[in-house]
């Protein structure tokens, strides 16, 4: 069985919020894999399906982000879990926006979800980071974490959302080297269309035209015709 726990902070007033992120990717994975409706249970909510064979529970914590910790080992205690056995889907203000990255084990880079389930744990579990981006100054992380995604940003988190859950096969299976360079393809950005070289039309020289004679020139033709005719020319 996999434990997958998506973090973030309950209620409406976090929705859309970028420390939300985690549970974002969970609601879109229990979405499109059609499993079962959310109920409470583990200090949070709670939803189940396989996936590529596997049993997988999808958890919320509903403890407010510094105090995931409790609803993730309630959880692994019940099921008799190893660490080894949890994914945790969560904000990573040290990469890009919408870069994705995947480890077992390491520190928890000052996040307040991951420093609760480390101690709750250990920290041998699976960590699937999802950058947000930082705001460039210390005193303005709290803001933007806290603050929705902009309109701009939201159609290319939306497709890395549906590149996980799409992949999520792979995840549930414990691929995780396959998961990522799946998920890497798929968010590859199209080629650009070549477009046609545009090219001067041919340049096309026009017939020589014959220049008609002049009025002055047709007068001294018709006056040398007129000696010949007349039998001057022979005196010439």
């Amino acid at each position: 069985m996999r434990l997958v726990v998506g973090l973030g902070n309950p209620g409406p007033k976090y929705e859309g919020n970028r420390h939300n992120v985690g549970f974002m990717a969970v609601d879109e994975i229990v979405r499109r894999h059609s499993f079962s409706a959310w109920r409470s249970r583990f200090q949070g909510l709670v939803s189940e399906g396989d996936c590529a064979g596997e049993k997988v529970l999808i958890l919320k914590p509903a403890t407010f982000m510094n105090e995931s910790g409790r609803a993730v080992g309630e959880a692994m205690r019940f099921f008799k879990l190893q660490p080894a056995d949890v994914t945790v889907i969560y904000d990573e203000l040290d990469l890009a926006p919408t870069k994705v990255k995947m480890k077992q084990g390491g520190g928890n880079g000052g996040h307040n979800g991951l420093k609760s389930i480390d101690a709750h744990i250990g920290v041998d579990y699976w960590r699937l980071r999802i950058g947000i981006g930082h705001p460039g100054d210390k005193s303005r992380v709290i803001g933007h974490v806290l603050s929705d995604f902009a309109k701009v940003e939201q159609p290319e988190f939306q497709r890395l959302l549906e590149g996980i859950s799409d992949r999520f096969d792979l995840l549930a299976a414990g691929k995780a080297s396959d998961f990522m360079s799946k998920l890497a393809m798929d968010l590859k950005p199209a080629a650009a269309e070549k477009k046609p070289v545009k090219t001067d039309p041919p340049v096309v020289t026009p017939p020589a035209v014959k220049a008609e004679p002049t009025s002055e020139q047709q007068g001294g033709l018709a006056a040398q015709m007129k000696r010949w005719l007349s039998g001057d020319a022979k005196k010439n």
